[in-house]
């Protein structure tokens, strides 16, 4: 191995990333020797009675999570070619260099350590809510539900259409879980959020030197994924420019890393979202026909909220359940009024908004019910009141509770900023509550009004 300029191996892989720089003398000594698998092998051809690729097949049999790196005198493809079919993740020529080493070691372990996380999350996952984390039982979500089950096992590419906050990521991750490849990386990009100047290089990776500040080779997010699934969000917001390249990926199963001369091979399945009618954006020319057909080989749509009302409750709940470990409150479930209020609202931002509204009252309200009063509403989903009673007059009284509950809410639980608004004392407030006004607010008056009877 050639001398490097002064450089040491970096302390973070110290007996964890080099298993060995040589074979063992007899091809007898067990590789697994070892108390537990190394993570990285670098076997060189040594002995007369065994070589680097008989040692990585045995390697691989016994110890299959360890990566392997050819060290090899021989530049020859069929060397190269037999070592990749032996199990090596890479080769090197020797003598070789630090510099040269380094950076594959730091790459194959990075990604040793990303597929062991993934591995990790995969498995909690299932073992809170099984693959399919999709709360409901309505025919909307049970049809969503079984389409996964079919294209889960397969290796098509798959469009998921919906609004956003539907769950789009959430089908892409049950697809994920449900194929072969389920313990290789998930790896989602938004392709909407990154720069355009930006995007080809995150996508495909870039040489050292491609471009300033390119100080560094990057693999890029196609080969990020491995075997596992690229998760291209909003596709629909996808430049024109790239839109032609993605199609030529597609179709060759090739990427050229921005600055190199050649294309490489990526594995990656690849599972694309949008919130945007991409027919539409056809018609308008913003989006290529092409692609849309090579994007779209299975089509699933994400139902909006307001298709699955029946599902509320059930969503409600999880929510409470989840977020009161989040928040450390001991919430019991909603008041009924409280349920029929979330029901009957619009729900523009779907799922993620009614998380969100859960969140919200969880933190304002008081344990063990959610209340009416505790619903914010946000710009998007107003929550009229809700009446459950036929007498008329019970029904006024039921009414102008709930809507002054209702307007409290809108003020952030300030009473005395809701009677404002509403044009009555405080007290009046309190009185039609049917709650005891405090010391100080007996008898309080609007300016300018008669405290109302």
């Amino acid at each position: 191995m050639r001398k490097s300029s002064g450089k040491s191996w970096p302390k973070s892989w110290a007996g964890k990333a080099i298993a060995s720089l040589r074979l063992p003398m007899e091809p007898r000594h067990s590789w697994c020797c070892a108390t537990k698998p190394f993570r990285l092998s670098l076997p060189i051809s040594a002995c007369p009675k065994c070589d680097g690729l008989e040692l990585i097949r045995r390697g691989r049999e016994t110890s299959p999570e360890t990566q392997f790196v050819m060290m090899t005198a021989f530049g020859s493809m069929e060397t190269a070619v037999e070592a990749l079919r032996a199990g090596a993740t890479d080769y090197l020529l020797k003598p070789v260099a630090i510099e040269e080493l380094l950076p594959k070691i730091g790459r194959i372990v990075e990604n040793v350590e990303l597929k062991s996380a993934n591995r990790m999350l995969s498995r909690d996952l299932e073992r809170k809510l099984g693959p399919l984390e999709m709360v409901g039982q309505s025919p909307a979500l049970e049809k969503i539900r079984q389409l996964i089950k079919k294209v889960g096992p397969t290796r098509s590419t798959v469009l998921i259409a919906g609004e956003s906050g539907t769950g789009k990521e959430l089908i892409a991750r049950a697809i994920h879980a449900l194929g072969a490849s389920k313990g290789e990386p998930f790896v989602p990009v938004n392709c909407a959020a990154i720069p355009e100047t930006l995007l080809e290089s995150e996508l495909f990776g870039h040489q050292k030197g491609a471009f300033t500040g390119a100080v560094t080779e990057t693999e890029g997010l196609f080969r990020a994924a491995r075997k596992g699934t690229l998760f291209l969000d909003e596709i629909g917001e996808l430049p024109m420019s790239l839109q032609a390249k993605l199609l030529r990926i597609l179709e060759d199963k090739m990427i050229q890393p921005v600055g190199a001369s050649k294309q490489i091979a990526f594995e990656a399945r690849i599972v694309a979202a949008t919130n945007l009618s991409l027919k539409q954006e056809i018609k308008n020319k913003k989006f290529r026909e092409d692609l849309y057909f090579r994007l779209a080989v299975v089509e699933l749509y994400a139902p909006a909220l307001r298709e699955r009302h029946d599902d509320i409750p059930m969503l409600v709940n999880h929510f409470i359940r989840r977020l009161n470990r989040d928040l450390k409150r001991s919430y019991t479930g909603v008041e009924k009024n409280a349920l029929k209020m979330l029901v009957a609202a619009p729900w523009k931002g779907n799922i993620r908004e009614l998380q969100n509204t859960i969140e919200r009252a969880m933190i304002v309200g008081s344990e063990p019910l959610l209340q009416g009063a505790d619903l914010i509403p946000t710009s998007q989903t107003d929550f009229g009141p809700t009446i459950d009673t036929i007498d008329l007059k019970s029904s006024v009284e039921a009414f102008e509770k709930a809507h002054i509950k209702h307007v409290i809410g809108m003020c952030n639980g300030d009473k005395r900023k809701a009677a404002k608004e509403l044009g009555i004392s405080l007290s009046s407030l309190y009185r039609r509550l049917g709650e005891k006004p405090h010391a100080d607010v007996d008898g309080e008056e609007l300016p300018g009004q008669n405290t109302e009877g």
